[in-house]
């Protein structure tokens, strides 16, 4: 949580900047709230190393120099956090860290910075590698560093935002992204203050990555859907509190970038909601995961450390409009009696078979249901959905295919089981479980047997039948088939809900 200049300032960065949003973050309350980072981006440095090797800053920008500035930081409880660049130089053009790791890293300890931000421009293959080779072993060289450190700096990882448009590369790379940073920009900038294009298209284009990327996060790692920007002039007023509701919601870095002083209190209160940050920091770390999605509504949930669960409602349609969402859905024993709190509003209701929402368009609301005693467990629920199609997995009778989304019971699986062994039925009939009869086959429903019909989710995406020893595979007719697990299938890379255990990486 904190405060980065890039996409209200860009290269328009000095220490005034800095130094003055400090203060507002301080007398406005943010800091409080939580928000005690103050991370420079791109130009803060000079055009050539030093004759030793080593990063200059700018002196015209940075008068009184980072180490003052981290120290400045540092006595008004923040903590200062940097970026530099992969590749040979950084996207503004200034020296990047390629040969310098070792040194850099040390530089920036020596500063008093404790936060890296590594962006990946201008980043060239060695021979004999591929450009996904290149990037991984540049990332792992920064993660070895770092981790060698006495007080390794948090890593902030931008290689997957460099393989947007190829859907298997970008898969690869965010593979290998969980295991080197504590947490990764996995898509496109968030728009820049002075941007053309749509803001709204911006925050929603990065929001949908997060929702393919469900199974990554935990503690320790986390998806970056890049900045808050609620003074962009182009996001209404619901725009501006649906991004940070999103974003609270799916757990991701609440880094604001935006002028702290010009924002309206309005601003500041949402940006402050003590409910939703408490969803955001929740230390089980769940990332919310789609439940339904239609025309008009998307329907996330995850379950929170002391066992409430999170609802959360946008409606992305363009109108008013209604919609309800059953316990039943919600992976929650209807007829309990669950205190649901909007986290928004602040209304406190009670839930006993299904939640009511009416939202304005581009709205979010984000509901706490807390169960009362001996309500038994939470089950993790929701849809099955091929990240590279954006199809959901549908039940008809006994068969099963890929077909449009469209909210309905059929499209949403419950998932049983004992650690990352897996049975998932559909909520349109939970007597019939997913089987496969064997390797080549079309994957069809049977009745339970025991909920032993088990599969085995991977952090790839794959979901592997453990009797056929195939994956699950989205043909191009919308046909669900057993074929054999690979990498480079991207008919293969699944979406499922929260909550459901990984299998072991290995296999």
């Amino acid at each position: 949580m904190g405060f980065n200049n890039w996409a209200r300032f860009e290269c328009d960065l000095n220490q005034t900047l800095f130094t003055e949003t400090a203060e507002s973050m301080v007398k406005r309350g943010l800091q409080d709230a939580g928000y005690d980072r103050l991370n420079l981006d791109d130009c803060w440095l000079q055009h050539a190393r030093s004759a030793n090797g080593s990063l200059q800053w700018n002196t015209t920008l940075f008068p009184q120099g980072l180490p003052w500035l981290a120290r400045f930081a540092h006595t008004r409880g923040f903590h200062l956090g940097i970026y530099e660049d992969s590749g040979n130089q950084t996207c503004g053009g200034y020296p990047g860290s390629y040969g310098h790791e070792q040194q850099d890293a040390e530089t920036f300890a020596s500063w008093g910075i404790d936060y890296l931000k590594l962006d990946g421009c201008n980043v060239y293959p060695e021979q004999g590698r591929t450009i996904g080779q290149e990037y991984h072993i540049r990332y792992h060289k920064w993660h070895e560093v770092l981790s060698a450190m006495a007080q390794p700096l948090i890593f902030s990882e931008s290689a997957p935002a460099y393989f947007l448009g190829n859907d298997t590369a970008w898969s690869k790379v965010m593979d290998w992204i969980p295991f080197n940073g504590e947490l990764a920009r996995h898509s496109d900038d968030i728009i820049v203050y002075s941007g053309a294009g749509s803001p709204w298209k911006s925050v929603m284009s990065n929001y949908h990555y997060s929702t393919l990327l469900v199974r990554y996060q935990q503690p320790g790692y986390y998806n970056d859907p890049d900045f808050l920007i609620p003074d962009h002039p182009r996001l209404s007023a619901d725009e501006k509190r649906s991004q940070f509701a999103l974003w609270a919601s799916l757990g991701a870095p609440l880094i604001i970038s935006a002028y702290i002083p010009g924002l309206s209190d309005d601003e500041i209160k949402f940006l402050s909601n003590k409910d939703l940050i408490a969803v955001d920091q929740d230390p089980l770390a769940q990332q919310a995961a789609l439940v339904t999605r239609d025309a008009d509504f998307d329907v996330l949930s995850r379950t929170l450390a002391n066992g409430d669960r999170v609802v959360t409602v946008l409606n992305r349609g363009d109108h008013t409009a209604e919609t309800t969402v059953s316990l039943d859905r919600m992976g929650l024993v209807s007829g309990c009696g669950f205190k649901a709190k909007d986290l928004v509003s602040g209304e406190e209701t009670k839930v006993n078979k299904a939640l009511h929402v009416r939202l304005a368009s581009h709205a979010t609301s984000v509901h706490r249901l807390t169960p009362p005693r001996n309500c038994g467990a939470i089950i993790p629920t929701g849809m099955v959905f091929g990240t590279n199609s954006g199809h959901c997995l549908t039940a008809s009778g006994s068969e099963v295919t890929f077909e449009t989304c469209n909210a309905a019971d059929a499209q949403v699986w419950n998932v049983h089981g004992k650690g990352s062994k897996l049975s998932l039925s559909p909520l349109s009939d939970p007597s019939l479980c997913l089987a496969a009869p064997g390797h080549g086959s079309s994957v069809s429903l049977t009745k339970c047997r025991g909920c032993d019909e088990t599969w085995s989710h991977f952090i790839t995406g794959h979901l592997q039948n453990d009797e056929a020893g195939g994956c699950l595979t989205e043909s191009a007719t919308g046909a669900a088939r057993i074929g054999s697990c690979s990498l480079d299938q991207a008919g293969q890379i699944l979406g499922l809900p929260s909550g459901v255990e990984l299998a072991s990486v290995e296999k």
